[in-house]
């Protein structure tokens, strides 16, 4: 099974996702893959539990062991990606260099994670509004975390005298939306999600006027 899904993976054009490594036991993460995918194809509304448990070779019934409800899958899935999210951005924000390159090494690798799990970060990042209210809160708490740490990066930036921006906190969201908007329209092509990280990190360092590298 575990094999199956690299290899459909590296089908599509993109890297396994490992984002599900520490969920145990096996048969719970084949659910949340599975549910992945489905959410990502047929929209959260849209996908039926027997949907999700015949794509993870399992029986509906069995589903209900590992989660409650459908709900509770995207809620797995939303804290997973969110909590990958503040991590990255974090490490690079907290990097040792100028603020110039700390805003290019957060963006690209922001950028480089969602062409590469595009299919993961559209259901993370766009399937938000189908989470109860209680999860809702707790993932609306992380997403403002992710946007303190670009924040904060830019305005510390700014007050080091290395970006040249105005409004901190309107630039930091314009940079995270652009990033995110990556899973929506990526699938393999020309570029690699390498390529394109590096370019939106470029195009980050123009829109807090500091010099591309």
């Amino acid at each position: 099974m575990a094999q199956a899904a690299r290899a459909g993976a590296q089908a599509r054009g993109g890297s396994p996702d490992d984002s599900w490594g520490g969920v145990s036991p096996d048969a719970a993460r084949r659910l949340l893959v599975a549910a992945v995918e489905a959410f990502a194809e047929r929209g959260f509304h849209a996908t039926t539990t027997r949907d999700i448990a015949g794509r993870a070779g399992m029986s509906p019934a069995a589903l209900y062991i590992h989660y409650r409800t459908k709900e509770e899958l995207l809620y797995h899935i939303s804290r997973v990606g969110h909590d990958r999210s503040v991590r990255l951005l974090s490490e690079a924000a907290e990097a040792a260099g100028p603020y110039r390159e700390r805003l290019a090494g957060a963006v690209r690798t922001f950028v480089r994670w969602h062409a590469e799990h595009h299919t993961t970060a559209r259901v993370v990042q766009y399937e938000l509004s189908a989470l109860g209210e209680e999860h809702y809160a707790e993932i609306v708490g992380l997403r403002r975390r992710s946007e303190k740490v670009m924040r904060d990066l830019v305005a510390a930036g700014a007050e080091a005298g290395e970006f040249a921006v105005d409004d901190p906190r309107a630039t930091a969201l314009a940079v995270l939306s652009l990033c995110i908007d990556v899973a929506r329209w990526y699938s393999p092509g020309r570029r690699t999600p390498e390529e394109i990280g590096a370019f939106y990190a470029d195009l980050a360092l123009r829109m807090v006027g500091a010099a591309p590298r």
